[in-house]
């Protein structure tokens, strides 16, 4: 006798209950998202979300990782003698290190806002240009 899968029954009791329907790794055709979001954003939205970053979360995230280091700092002083400071110090290490990563990869989103306006805007100028720079007999009306 053995025991597989289904807690603590035998096999042979569950082999004759067994599923054997297909399964496809999907939703049914009819059930996908609740749709009604944008998909587009204006260069103004990029530029504003640009901005937020740079002006309150970043700045925002560094004063709590501050905090959140002066209370941990704290504590490793008050337990000093305690194999429990050690463990604190390691977990401020990593929180340094995770913080970080963070508040790099906002500054890497900020700069990829803006180099999508900038680069957005640049193809349309040029292809307005470009358009405009076939003659048409539709241009004497």
């Amino acid at each position: 006798m053995g025991f597989d899968g289904e807690g603590t029954r035998p096999r042979s009791e569950t082999a004759g209950r067994q599923d054997t329907a297909t399964r496809l790794n999907q939703l049914p055709a009819d059930q996908g998202g609740t749709g009604g979001g944008k998909l587009v954003s204006s260069p103004a939205e990029k530029n504003a979300a640009a901005n937020t970053i740079e002006t309150r979360l970043v700045p925002d995230t560094k004063k709590a990782t501050d905090f959140a280091d002066e209370a941990t700092s704290t504590a490793i002083g008050a337990m000093k003698d305690w194999q429990t400071a050690t463990g604190l110090k390691t977990v401020q290490e990593t929180w340094d290190r995770q913080v970080k990563t963070l508040v790099d990869r906002l500054h890497r989103e900020k700069g990829a806002l803006r180099a999508t306006v900038a680069t957005l805007g640049g193809t349309d100028v040029e292809r307005r240009q470009r358009i405009r720079s076939v003659p048409s007999s539709l241009d004497a009306y």
